[in-house]
C-alpha cells in the first residue's frame, strides 16, 4: 500500500539520532586523501543510534582513487555477538564477524570522489566495538588519510564526579607534517561544548547534573588544511550527591547601577544543627555587594528560603561582573553570577530571561537537552501535552541562541542546539529507511480529504491521476541520498504515550503524530499515533485504518514537517551568520549555516500540491504536474514524508500540500536561500525557485489585506481537500481558490492574532534588510491598524486576541491590484498573551528602525516595558482561564460533530492499556492526565466549578518576548 498520509501538519491556538549529532559515537575517520590514479577510499563507520542489544549503523564510503560501476566493501566486527538484522542502500551478508555490503541496483556507479552511503540495523550482546578495517573492491581503505590525531588526557576513562560536577577537559592534539593544529572542538554525547585555538588545548564543563549513564566527553582536531581527526571518546559519571547542599533560586542575576536585586537561599536536607549559611562576594567587581553576610537555618526552617539582597553602587561600571559564594560548613557550596547592566535596558532584560530559559531549575528543556513545549505538562493547545515538543520549539531555541551569540560572542550554544535538532527531530536514516524504493513519477496513492472526523477513514483512489515529483532526483544529485533532511512536527519527549522508538514502547523522544482528519479536527478530537506504526499499539492494523480505508496495511514510517518551522531555524541562522561574521567568528558556525542551506533546499517541497496536481485543479480528474508546474511558489501547510519500514518492501511516498495560509509565508527564508552566498542550496534550480518564491509570497500578502490592514486568511488548489469545484464567483490567486479559514475550522485558523504578529514580523525583518517597497506598503497599513486597536502603556497593554472576517478579496490582477474594499475584519477580544505581544513588539522594533516611524518605536518600547511587570522567578506569565477543558471529556455527539469520533466497530488500545473505541473521550484515551498535579482543578471544572486556571510558561513565548528585548537593545542602543 501506497500511503498518501493526508495529515496536516497541525493546529495551533494559544499558543513543534543523525551522525552529525553523534560525534564520536563509534566514528572510525573522517576527512579526505589525495586523489590517486590507483584505487582507494575512505570509510567512515558511526553507530548512530544504540539501545539495549540493539544499534543502528551507517557507513559512508568515498571513492578517492579510479571510477567504479559496483562496489564490495567488506569489514569484520570485533565481536562475535554483533550481526546485521537488516540493511538498506546494499545487500548486506554475514559470515562469521565478517560483513559483506555490495551496491544496490541504483548506487554502484562511483566517480572519483563520489560518496555512498548505506546503513543497517544491527544486534549486540555485551559490547558493541568499532570495526577497524575496511576494503572495497579488495582495496583497503582509510591507509592514505593525512588527519591530524587528538587524545584525551583528562579526566580518565570512567572517572566519577559528583552533580552539580565541574568537569575539566584537556587534550593533546598532533598535526600530520607540514600542517599545523587549527583547533580543539570539546563535545559531551555530541553535543559541541567550546573550541580552543591554542595549546594546551582544555575546556571546563561546569553545572553538569546527575545521570545514571555514562556521559561521553569528545574532542576533535581540525588541521591547517581542515582535515579533521577521528573522534576521542572518553566516558564519566556523575553521581547525584549524597551530601548536604546549599541551594539558591537563581544561579545568575542581572543589576543595575544603584539597583538592588534578591535571590533566595536555602538547604537540601534538614540538618541535625543550627547551620550557618556565609554569604560573600567570591570574585569580581567590588561595586556590588550583598547583605545579609550570613543566615541561620534550623532543622524547623531548613527548607524555607531566605532573602539575599545583591546592590551595586552607582559608580558601578556596565557589564561587570561579580559572583557569590553561598557556603556552609559540611555542604556544597552554590554561587551566583551577578553582571551590572543598564536599568530597565533591554539588553539586561534579554539576558535575565535568557538565564531563566537555560536555569536546568526550570524545567525548559528534558535531560536529553531537548526544549519541551512548556514547563507546565497539563496544557492541551496544538500539542496535546505540554511536555511534547514540536519544530517550532527547536527553531525557536536556535532564535534564541542566536540573539545569545550576539549579545555575548559566545557560538557553542547555537552550534549545540543545531547538533540537538538535528538528533532528536530531523529523522536519521534509520527512521526513513526506504526511501531508495520513492519513485519520483508515482509520488502517492490518492486519498479525499473529508470535512468531518466522522467521514474518515478515506478510501485510497488508485484511478486518480497524481504529478511528477520534480524534486527528488536533483536532491539525490546534490546530497547523495533520498532522505529527507527536514524537521518532523511534533515529539513526546518524555515517552507519555509509551510508543516509544518505532513501537519499542521505550525510548524517550519519540516521534508521534495527531492531526489526521480534516479540517474540523480539532485537538480535541485527535487519535496520537505513532509515526512508525508497527502495528504494536492501537488495533490489527496500529492506527492506520482509523485515517485510510485500503484492502490491507503494511507496517510504515511517516513524518510530517512543519514549513514555518524549518524556515525560522533558516531566518535565524542568517541573523546567526550576520552577527558572528560582525564578531570575525563566522567560521565556527559554518557547518550550521551549511546545514541551513540544505534544509531550505528540501524545504521546497512545501511549494508543491499535495498530489503534484496543476494550480486551478477543480475535479480530480484536473490534469497532473509535469516539471515544476504543479509548485504554488507559496509554502503551504506542510509537506510529508514516508514508506514501509520493510526494508525490502518496494515503496515509499512523498506529498505536499494543496492550502497555503498567510501565517507560514517567510519572505526572510526566501530573500535568505535566493540572496546570500552562503544559503546558496546545493540544488541548480533552489536558488531560482526560492527567488520566485519571495516574489509570490509578496504578492500573497497584498492579495490577502483586508480594507483595514489585517491580512486574510489564504488559498487553496483542492477545495474541500477533494479537489472539488469552488462556489461560483470563488476570488482566485493564481488559480488557487480564496479560504476565509485555511486547513482547519474549529477554531478558525485565521481568528487568532499570534498568526498576523508571526508572519508580519518576518515580512519586517526583510523589510528592514531591503527596503522593498511591496513590503513597506503593506506594513504601513497594517502597523496603524493594530496599534489602533491596542492599548499599550508602559505598565499595561491590551492587544487583539481574536478577529472575524467577512467578505472576500478581489481575484488577484498582478498587474493591476485591487484595493480589496469588499474584505474586511473586525476585533472580537483583545488580551495579554504575552508571546504574542514579544512578537508584536518585534515586528513594531524592525519597522520603526527602517521606516522612523515614531509611534512604532514608542509602542514597541512601552509593550517591551509592560512585558516585564510579568515577570516571575521562571520567565514572563500571565494568568490564563481555560475554559475550553470542558472538552476533555466529551465523547463523540453526532448532532453537533464534535468529540472524539472513533467509527463504528474500531476498537483498540494505547500502550498504556486505555481503550480507544466508540463513546471513548480525549480524556478516555490519555488517563495519564488523572495523575497530573494540576488534574484536580481541571476535575472541579468538569464537576461544575469554576473554570481552571494557569499560569503557562511556553518555550516559544518565552523566547518571543526574549528576543523582543535583544533585537529592540540591538537597534535602538539608546532606548
Amino acid at each position: 500500500m501506497r500511503s498518501p498520509l493526508f495529515t496536516r501538519s497541525r493546529f495551533r491556538r494559544g499558543l513543534a539520532a543523525s551522525a552529525a549529532a553523534l560525534l564520536g559515537a563509534g566514528l572510525v575517520v573522517a576527512g579526505s586523501s589525495p586523489a590517486q590514479a590507483a584505487a582507494a577510499c575512505t570509510v567512515v563507520y558511526r553507530v548512530q543510534s544504540q539501545w539495549s542489544g540493539g544499534f543502528n549503523g551507517d557507513i559512508a564510503i568515498t571513492n578517492t582513487g579510479d571510477p567504479v560501476t559496483s562496489w564490495r566493501l567488506e569489514f569484520d566486527f570485533p565481536d562475535a555477538a554483533q550481526r546485521v538484522t537488516n540493511g538498506w542502500s546494499g545487500t548486506y551478508a554475514q559470515s562469521g564477524q565478517h560483513v559483506t555490503v555490495s551496491n544496490a541496483a541504483w548506487n554502484g556507479t562511483l566517480g572519483t570522489g563520489a560518496s555512498v552511503s548505506t546503513g543497517f540495523n544491527g544486534a549486540f550482546g555485551t559490547a558493541n566495538p568499532v570495526p577497524t578495517a575496511f576494503t572495497l573492491n579488495g582495496t583497503r581503505c582509510n591507509e592514505t588519510v593525512a588527519v591530524p590525531t587528538v587524545s584525551i588526557t583528562s579526566p580518565a576513562a570512567n572517572a566519577r564526579f559528583t552533580a552539580p560536577a565541574s568537569i575539566p577537559i584537556a587534550a593533546t592534539a598532533t598535526a600530520a607534517s607540514g600542517r599545523t593544529v587549527s583547533k580543539v572542538e570539546f563535545y559531551h554525547d555530541g553535543l559541541l561544548l567550546g573550541t580552543d585555538t591554542t595549546a594546551p588545548y582544555a575546556y571546563t564543563w561546569d553545572s553538569v547534573p546527575a545521570q545514571t549513564a555514562a556521559y561521553h566527553l569528545q574532542a576533535i582536531s581540525y588541521d591547517s588544511a581542515n582535515a579533521k581527526s577521528a573522534t576521542a571518546d572518553v566516558p564519566v559519571f556523575v553521581d547525584a550527591s549524597t551530601t548536604p547542599a546549599v541551594i539558591t533560586d537563581a544561579t545568575s542575576l542581572t543589576v543595575a547601577p544603584g539597583e538592588s536585586v534578591t535571590f533566595k537561599v536555602a538547604l537540601s536536607k534538614a540538618p541535625t544543627a543550627n547551620t550557618t549559611v556565609a554569604v560573600a562576594r567570591s570574585a569580581g567587581a567590588t561595586t556590588v555587594s550583598a547583605t545579609p553576610a550570613s543566615l541561620t537555618f534550623t532543622t524547623a526552617n531548613w527548607n524555607t528560603a531566605q532573602t539575599v539582597t545583591v546592590a551595586a553602587t552607582a559608580a558601578a561600571a556596565l557589564n561587570s561582573t561579580a559572583t557569590f559564594s553561598a557556603t556552609a560548613t559540611g555542604h556544597t557550596a552554590a554561587s551566583v553570577a551577578v553582571t551590572v547592566l543598564a536599568k530597565g535596558s533591554a539588553d539586561a532584560r534579554f539576558t535575565q530571561l535568557y538565564n531563566d530559559i537555560k536555569n536546568p531549575a526550570n524545567g525548559y528543556f528534558s535531560p536529553e537537552g531537548v526544549p519541551y513545549h512548556s514547563i507546565e505538562t497539563l496544557i492541551d493547545e496544538a500539542p496535546d501535552h505540554g511536555h511534547e515538543t514540536t519544530s517550532e520549539a527547536f527553531s525557536y531555541w536556535l532564535w534564541l541562541e542566536a540573539e545569545h551569540g550576539q549579545v555575548t560572542g559566545e557560538w557553542a550554544p547555537f552550534n549545540s542546539a543545531w547538533t540537538t535538532m538535528e538528533k532528536y527531530i530531523i529523522p536519521s536514516h534509520a527512521d526513513q529507511p526506504t526511501n531508495d524504493k520513492y519513485d519520483p513519477s508515482k509520488p502517492a496513492t490518492y486519498a479525499a480529504e473529508h470535512p468531518l472526523p466522522s467521514q474518515y477513514p478515506s478510501q485510497l483512489e488508485s484511478g486518480v491521476s497524481v504529478g511528477t515529483d520534480p524534486l527528488a532526483t536533483e536532491l539525490q544529485t546534490a546530497y547523495g541520498t533520498r532522505d529527507i533532511y527536514g524537521m518532523h512536527w511534533l515529539l513526546d519527549v518524555d515517552n507519555t504515550y509509551g510508543f516509544g522508538r518505532c513501537g519499542d514502547g521505550t525510548t524517550r523522544v519519540a516521534y508521534i503524530n495527531t492531526f489526521q482528519r480534516g479540517p474540523q479536527e480539532s485537538t480535541w478530537e485527535t487519535v496520537p499515533q505513532p509515526s512508525c506504526d508497527t502495528f504494536a499499539h492501537g488495533g490489527p492494523n496500529g492506527y492506520l485504518d482509523l485515517f485510510t480505508k485500503d484492502a490491507s496495511y503494511a507496517k510504515q514510517w511517516k513524518y510530517t514537517n512543519a514549513p514555518d518551522a524549518d524556515s525560522r531555524a533558516v531566518q535565524a541562522a542568517y541573523w546567526a551568520l550576520i552577527w558572528a561574521t560582525e564578531q570575525g567568528k563566522a567560521s565556527q558556525i559554518s557547518t550550521a549555516v551549511a546545514n541551513a542551506a540544505k534544509m531550505g533546499d528540501y524545504l521546497r517541497y512545501s511549494f508543491y500540491d499535495k498530489y503534484f496536481k496543476n494550480p486551478g485543479c477543480t475535479s480530480t480528474s484536473c490534469p497532473a504536474g509535469t516539471g515544476k508546474s504543479s509548485s504554488s511558489n507559496l509554502m503551504s501547510w506542510y509537506y510529508a514524508w514516508g514508506g514501509a519500514t520493510d526494508t525490502q518492501a518496494g515503496w515509499a511516498w512523498r506529498i505536499g500540500s494543496s492550502t497555503s495560509h498567510f501565517g507560514y509565508q517567510n519572505p526572510m527564508a526566501a530573500y535568505v536561500l535566493s540572496n546570500v552566498t552562503a544559503f546558496t542550496p546545493k540544488s541548480p534550480t533552489a536558488k531560482a525557485d526560492w527567488q520566485a518564491s519571495l516574489n509570490r509570497q509578496l504578492e500573497f500578502y497584498q492579495w490577502l489585506q483586508s480594507s483595514e490592514g489585517a491580512i486574510a486568511g489564504g488559498a487553496t488548489n483542492s477545495w474541500n481537500g477533494s479537489y472539488s469545484a469552488p462556489p461560483a464567483g470563488t476570488p482566485t490567486f493564481y488559480g488557487m481558490s480564496y479560504v476565509e479559514a485555511p486547513v482547519y475550522a474549529d477554531p478558525p485558523s485565521n481568528r487568532w492574532f499570534g498568526m498576523q504578529t508571526w508572519s508580519l514580523e518576518r515580512l519586517a525583518e526583510y523589510y528592514y534588510l531591503t527596503n522593498d517597497a511591496k513590503a513597506k506598503a503593506v506594513l504601513d497599513k497594517w502597523v496603524p491598524w493594530a496599534l489602533g486597536q491596542s492599548t499599550i502603556s508602559a505598565t499595561d497593554f491590551s492587544i487583539p486576541s481574536d478577529m472575524a472576517w467577512t467578505g472576500a478579496p478581489a481575484t488577484w490582477n498582478a498587474s493591476n491590484p485591487a484595493a480589496n474594499t469588499n474584505l474586511h475584519v473586525t476585533v472580537t477580544s483583545k488580551g495579554q498573551d504575552l508571546g504574542v505581544a514579544g512578537s508584536f513588539a518585534k515586528l513594531l522594533t524592525y519597522y520603526a528602525a527602517k521606516s522612523g516611524n515614531a509611534a512604532a518605536k514608542t509602542a514597541a518600547k512601552n509593550l517591551l516595558d509592560a512585558i516585564w511587570t510579568k515577570k516571575d522567578s521562571k520567565g514572563v506569565s500571565v494568568t490564563e482561564t481555560r475554559a475550553d477543558y470542558n472538552r476533555f471529556d466529551d465523547v463523540y455527539n453526532a448532532s453537533t460533530g464534535q468529540g472524539l469520533y472513533i467509527p463504528p466497530g474500531w476498537t483498540g488500545e494505547m500502550p498504556n492499556g486505555d481503550v480507544i473505541a466508540p463513546g471513548k473521550s480525549f480524556l478516555d484515551i490519555r488517563s495519564f492526565y488523572k495523575n497530573d498535579p494540576d488534574w484536580p482543578k481541571v476535575q472541579t471544572y468538569l464537576d461544575g466549578g469554576p473554570a481552571p486556571t494557569f499560569n503557562y510558561h511556553r518555550f516559544w513565548a518565552q523566547v518571543d518576548v526574549a528576543t523582543g528585548y535583544a533585537d529592540f537593545a540591538r537597534l535602538f542602543p539608546n532606548g
